[in-house]
């Protein structure tokens, strides 16, 4: 058994605005994905980490990531949604990823990821049957808008938060499980989790913070900058 991490990075991040995909844009002088794989990398029961970006990506090649050859693999096979890309990254992985390896998916717009969140989910996950997520339990109220309400939006119901999480990621799975998962999922699908529950399986949520947020916002930038300067103290 070995664990792999899986990187999705073919998105546009079209919510940060500008022409650079958002993966891409500087955070503390290194691209915002760099981060994302530092943390993984560090991490000794990783194996190797496979990136997933579009077949047309320009922006890769113009970073060095010298140092990290014989742990990091590219695939230029992303697809038009996140579950397409995750997909078409297990199929490429197949050849050096058995089904039941791990496969911690994580998104390339979470720089911030705790290490010893990450140890902890491999420690607590390695002998689970189906495998989980990380995941922060919900603090603030939540409130459904009114449908169709445009841009005066108005609250039609408040939604007890009481057993509700944020769903975050790395998400771990067997490999061959999230394959067959993701085949059968819609194409919309969000996050990884969302499939194996389609199957009717439960995965294990495991706790973490706020840290490990996903950058969407150019505001989110600057706090995801605050939150490396002190992740480590």
């Amino acid at each position: 058994m070995s664990f792999y991490a899986l990187i999705p990075a073919a998105g546009s991040g079209s919510r940060m605005g500008g022409e650079t995909p958002k993966q891409y844009l500087p955070l503390n002088s290194i691209p915002l994905i760099a981060h994302a794989l530092i943390v993984l990398a560090r991490e000794p029961r990783i194996s190797k980490l496979f990136v997933v970006i579009s077949p047309d990506d320009i922006w890769w090649d113009n970073y060095e990531w010298q140092g990290w050859e014989d742990r990091l693999q590219v695939l230029r096979c992303g697809g038009a949604t996140r579950a397409e890309t995750v997909l078409n990254g297990l199929n490429a992985m197949s050849a050096e990823c058995a089904a039941g390896d791990w496969v911690l998916v994580h998104d390339a717009a979470r720089p911030c990821l705790p290490a010893e969140s990450l140890g902890k989910m491999l420690d607590e996950l390695a002998d689970d049957t189906v495998g989980g997520l990380l995941a922060v339990p919900v603090a603030d109220t939540l409130k459904r808008a009114v449908a169709d309400a445009g841009s005066m939006a108005r609250v039609e119901v408040t939604v007890p938060r009481a057993g509700l999480w944020q769903a975050q990621t790395p998400q771990m799975f067997r490999h061959g499980t999230l394959c067959e998962a993701l085949r059968a999922a819609d194409s919309d699908m969000t996050d990884e989790a969302s499939a194996i529950e389609q199957m009717g399986l439960h995965p294990r949520l495991v706790e973490c913070d706020s840290r490990n947020l996903k950058v969407t916002y150019p505001q989110d930038l600057r706090l995801a900058s605050l939150i490396l300067e002190h992740l480590n103290d």
